[in-house]
């Protein structure tokens, strides 16, 4: 099959040259088949397609926002107190009884389980654990949990540094009760005396593998809503820590060549690198039986059926498109990856596919697999971040000069289901710089506020922000492009680093996303 489109030149884009050095340590697709921890090589060469079908594409099926689960574990910290004549005998709040702490952990429960339906991840309470003393604390560690809800009725400091200490090293959130219910002693109590400031450099003490010591932000009074975005910065990162990542074509870091090691060393990602050949071996296998290009022609047909919907590219580029998407699923299945992400997308991927890869991007992010083009570990570990956090798709972009409070976000991959639910308006064109094959025009919604990420190249610094989107322009740059309303003081943004890649999700996620940040020893700085 020929190329769709006579115009590129097979050379790799501008933008994608700098900063790529290889690095080592990595591990390949190659040598995790020849240790058996997928299918044999028979499989690489598809022979065994007729095993293995390709999944179906399908607009309608509601999108997924995955992730594995995280596991909380409530504790309800009560000490029993009894009357002393002629003595004080307790402390502030009536929960210092058995029947008041049973009423009480029956009251969490039913929380907890609104809580969840409002979360919308993948978040499982367990049962409440009511610890007494320090003796019950041995359990609750043995407990398989990946974070606790600490709710310190009443009890010591003794028996409150006892429960941080059975959660392991792993987060803690604590909730304390002033007027929603029984008033809580450590509503009062709870200070830097048990507590780390919030003014102490206490992020760089939270990277992966050391404890998490809980600080004056862990808390939450009374409103739930206030446990809920820590709790999606909580998800955020488990999703991210360990995250195993399908490099199609290897990784690199624009203008930061050691991105990729500190990702693995930071964020502890598995990044597998996928070398061309294997995928376009499968590739090229299933095009000659036909069975898949059938397929393809489907998917494209009921894409271009949705509303607003428009074609301006050559419908063989689409075509392809969907092919290419259907092989990267079959990998990304028996990797088992959570993440994509391809490199050399402006010159391998064209001449291997006959098509660009920029449709298959906004594919994946829209059913609820995090993806990006470049396979620019600069920001990659940001995205997976924010699309756990946000719970819907994270575009990837490029930002202009800020002026006026202005910026202008343009790439040619983009998602098309922005709100995880509805198809914003698009247009199928060719990639920019090329005008070559198929890349999407997506028109975002106009007054949607956004959130974004801009991390400082690998280190650990990230500046977030929100704004609103003003207009979808046509300059003559990538396709999907917006222009976007900084909040606050946008003339910040002029000392801070924009030439690499930003993220950008709908809605606002800056509470979860610095709260997450500080768990994963980033410093987070708002403008």
């Amino acid at each position: 099959m020929g190329c769709c489109c006579a115009h590129g030149n097979g050379n790799e884009g501008p933008r994608e040259r700098e900063g790529s050095a290889p690095l080592m340590n990595r591990r390949t697709f190659g040598g995790i088949a020849a240790t058996a921890a997928v299918a044999g090589a028979s499989l690489l060469q598809g022979a065994a397609l007729a095993g293995d079908p390709f999944e179906d594409w399908d607009p309608a099926a509601p999108r997924n926002p995955g992730g594995k689960v995280l596991r909380v574990q409530p504790v309800l910290m009560v000490r029993f107190q009894s009357p002393r004549p002629q003595r004080s005998w307790r402390s502030w709040s009536d929960i210092n009884n058995p029947a008041a702490a049973e009423q009480e952990a029956k009251r969490i429960e039913a929380e907890l389980a609104g809580l969840k339906q409002t979360l919308r991840r993948n978040v499982e309470f367990l049962p409440v654990r009511t610890v007494t003393t320090e003796d019950e604390l041995p359990a609750v560690r043995q407990d398989a949990f990946d974070a606790m809800l600490l709710y310190p009725a009443t009890g010591g400091g003794g028996l409150l540094q006892a429960c941080f200490a059975a959660a392991g090293g792993k987060p803690i959130v604590l909730f304390a009760r002033h007027a929603n219910g029984p008033i809580y002693y450590w509503y009062e109590a709870l200070s830097t005396r048990y507590l780390n400031k919030n003014t102490d450099p206490a992020w760089r003490q939270n990277a992966p593998g050391s404890p998490l010591a809980p600080t004056v932000d862990d808390v939450a009074i009374d409103d739930y809503a206030e446990v809920a975005w820590r709790l999606r910065g909580l998800f955020g990162r488990h999703n991210l820590i360990g995250a195993k990542v399908m490099c199609l074509g290897g990784v690199w870091g624009k203008y930061d060549e050691a991105a990729p090691r500190v990702a693995q060393d930071r964020y502890k990602l598995d990044l597998v690198e996928v070398p061309y050949p294997e995928v376009t071996a499968r590739f090229h296998a299933a095009e000659e039986d036909g069975k898949l290009r059938n397929a393809a022609e489907k998917w494209t047909d009921a894409f271009l059926a949705l509303p607003k919907t428009t074609l301006a590219a050559q419908r063989e580029c689409l075509v392809r498109a969907f092919m290419e998407y259907a092989v990267v699923k079959q990998f990304l299945r028996e990797l088992d990856c959570t993440a994509f992400t391809i490199r050399d997308c402006m010159n391998a991927a064209w001449s291997e596919f006959q098509t660009t890869p920029c449709m298959i991007i906004g594919w994946l992010a829209d059913e609820g697999i995090p993806a990006f083009c470049e396979a620019d570990f600069v920001v990659v570990p940001a995205g997976i971040l924010l699309h756990h956090v946000a719970g819907t798709p994270v575009f990837l972009h490029n930002s202009t000069f800020p002026h006026d409070g202005v910026v202008t976000c343009a790439h040619c991959a983009a998602p098309r289901r922005m709100d995880g639910e509805h198809y914003e308006p698009l247009k199928v064109v060719t990639h920019y710089e090329s005008d070559y094959g198929a890349a999407p025009k997506v028109d975002m919604k106009v007054g949607q506020r956004v959130t974004f990420i801009n991390p400082e190249y690998s280190l650990p610094r990230w500046v977030g922000m929100t704004g609103t989107i003003r207009a979808n322009p046509a300059y003559e740059i990538c396709r999907t492009q917006q222009e976007v309303a900084i909040d606050g003081d946008w003339r910040k943004l002029l000392n801070e680093v924009r030439d690499s890649h930003w993220l950008m999700a709908y809605g606002e996620h800056k509470k979860p996303i610095a709260y997450a940040a500080r768990k994963i020893g980033v410093d987070y700085v708002e403008i």
